[in-house]
């Protein structure tokens, strides 16, 4: 007996040891990825920093050097630099701004979102009349809960992700499984469209659209960023971290007795997950994040909020990656087809939309990116069109980071349903 626990005792068991181990993977992704070499430039053009990000401590736990899903720094990154990390990056929402674009890079936006919703119940229909045993499951393998957290993913961000891996709670299996097929899929996608800003021209010859307005919106924008970005003070990197970590003890203060209320008084509702704290956790953390985009707090963005969050976010992600069994990666590999179905439907609901519209090819690119790759992705895509455009794909991805993480469980549920469990 002795023996056999020594053999799956894992080599590191120390947290904080673990702990220094994750941020040094950390460390050495962004030092490299940032290294002028053409080799290992070459090879983060095919292998993302974020991926691995995940994939780094998913092989330390896979081989036995950590043991990732029983260490405590899972629960510390989900329960304290998930909700910190959306308040930081909601914390810029501007609604004023969202309303001025909301003619065609709003109408895209939109149109991406409904086509993330509408096309993850789709492929995952289509799927289950060919191949039924791809899209079933049970328990916490039901492939209904790990495409939701990658509805998060593909409406939101890694954040909203995260949150709906807690909500949804899919085995540490199905979700590695999820992990490969986000950014297999999106990257792909995410290079169509940084091709396709190289021929933007021709695309918007295609859609037949006039971009004078993006013209316009490059110089507005180039004029506001040069204007208002600071260098970060030491107040006000104090007082973003306790925006951050204030709101977020706020926000766990009011979801544990809402939570325990609901689950009292409506157990029925566990279904839809509202007897679950963290759902409640991460609703209360949005809440907060936009109610001080009202406020003065708005102009730490000017200082940097969102980079923190960034920080925030990668910690987080070196957590949910030490969890993962990279080898179980392999394990239901028509998990991809049901990627490029939903990915496909989304790109083509948008292709009609900007086609009837006559919409430049840069609302088209963002307004997806900015639904399925984030505040770094749309950041990259708007910037290929020009770098003053930075700011669109930033104010629509954190606007995809305030609706994300209920799109992506209304999405989830669609989906259950469509899946027939």
């Amino acid at each position: 007996m002795q023996i056999t626990e020594t053999e799956t005792m894992p080599l590191i068991n120390n947290t904080t040891v673990v702990f220094g181990l994750l941020m040094a993977i950390l460390g050495f992704v962004f030092y490299t990825s940032n290294l002028q070499n053409k080799f290992i430039k070459g090879f983060y053009n095919i292998i993302p920093p974020l991926l691995l990000c995940y994939f780094l401590p998913g092989l330390l736990n896979s081989f036995g050097v950590i043991d990732g899903e029983n260490s405590p720094l899972t629960s510390i990154g989900s329960r304290y630099f998930l909700p910190a990390c959306l308040i930081l990056f909601v914390l810029n929402l501007d609604l004023r701004e969202m309303w001025a674009l909301r003619k065609r890079a709003g109408l895209m936006f939109i149109t991406g979102t409904v086509g993330i919703l509408l096309g993850g119940p789709i492929a995952v229909y289509l799927t289950s009349l060919v191949a039924p045993q791809v899209v079933g499951g049970t328990g916490p393998d039901e492939v209904w809960r790990g495409l939701g957290t990658l509805a998060g993913s593909w409406i939101g961000g890694s954040a909203n992700q995260v949150a709906l891996k807690e909500i949804l709670q899919p085995s540490a299996n199905l979700f590695s499984s999820i992990i490969a097929v986000d950014a297999f899929v999106a990257y792909i996608w995410m290079a169509f469209l940084l091709y396709g800003a190289s021929k933007y021209k021709q695309f918007d010859k295609f859609f037949k659209a006039d971009s004078q307005d993006v013209e316009e919106l490059k110089a507005r924008m180039d004029e506001k960023v040069k204007t208002h970005s600071r260098t970060p003070e030491t107040k006000d990197i104090i007082l973003m971290i306790a925006l951050a970590f204030g709101g977020t003890g706020l926000a766990t203060l009011l979801a544990e007795p809402l939570s325990t209320y609901m689950a009292t008084h409506y157990p029925d509702m566990a279904k839809f997950s509202l007897t679950n704290s963290f759902f409640w956790l991460i609703f209360f953390s949005t809440v907060i994040g936009i109610a001080l985009s009202f406020t003065p707090a708005r102009k730490l963005e000017y200082a940097g909020a969102s980079k923190l969050a960034s920080v925030f976010l990668y910690i987080l992600i070196t957590t949910i990656g030490m969890q993962m069994n990279i080898l179980a990666i392999l394990g239901n590999p028509g998990l991809f087809v049901v990627g490029f179905i939903w990915l496909a439907f989304h790109a083509l609901l948008l292709l009609i939309v900007g086609k009837i519209f006559k919409v430049p090819f840069f609302y088209y690119a963002v307004g997806s990116m900015s639904n399925v790759g984030g505040v770094a992705s749309a950041s990259v895509t708007s910037a290929a069109f020009h770098p003053s455009l930075i700011s669109v794909g930033v104010i629509l991805s954190v606007f995809s980071y305030a609706i994300g993480t209920y799109a992506g469980w209304l999405t989830a549920i669609l989906m259950q349903l469509a899946s027939g469990l």
